[in-house]
């Protein structure tokens, strides 16, 4: 069954008011942790942070073990990275070069955090319902991110 959408506007309300530091590392495992409990059916969520030219390298998150590290010509992570847009894809074994860090993983939503125009890092989630992600959790996900960009020290 699917499950309604969650209340982004109140979920952005709520984050803003557990996210009462400026340090990014603590704001990102929170961010990570409030996701995975107020956004239904996700498996994976969590940050890769780019610290090379060309490569993410796994941030805090929450899930199973997680794919460390990605470069930025493969996966749907790496899609997003590359072209600083935000991926959503409702069948990532319709993406030729997925990385399936979990077999169970179906769909992926993948928001890109850009900092004085340039990628800090993106925000991965996952879920094991193909077609999990619409056009209101991506509104929704981006709104969430702009909150956590906003109550964190990115440089």
């Amino acid at each position: 069954m699917v499950q309604p959408a969650p209340d982004y506007a109140l979920l952005s309300q709520q984050l803003e008011a557990l996210l009462d530091s400026r340090d990014w590392l603590t704001n990102s495992a929170q961010t990570c942790a409030f996701i995975m409990q107020e956004v239904p059916e996700l498996n994976c969520t969590g940050f890769y942070l780019q610290r090379e030219p060309v490569l993410l390298t796994l941030g805090p998150f929450q899930g199973k073990p997680a794919c460390n590290p990605i470069p930025f010509n493969k996966g749907v992570c790496g899609a997003a990275a590359r072209t600083q847009q935000t991926q959503r894809i409702e069948d990532v074994h319709a993406i030729a070069d997925h990385i399936a860090c979990d077999a169970a993983s179906r769909s992926e939503l993948v928001v890109p955090i850009m900092t004085r125009d340039r990628l800090w890092g993106v925000l991965d989630l996952d879920s094991p319902r193909r077609a999990r992600f619409d056009t209101t959790d991506q509104a929704g996900i981006e709104a969430l991110v702009a909150v956590f960009m906003a109550r964190s020290d990115l440089d």
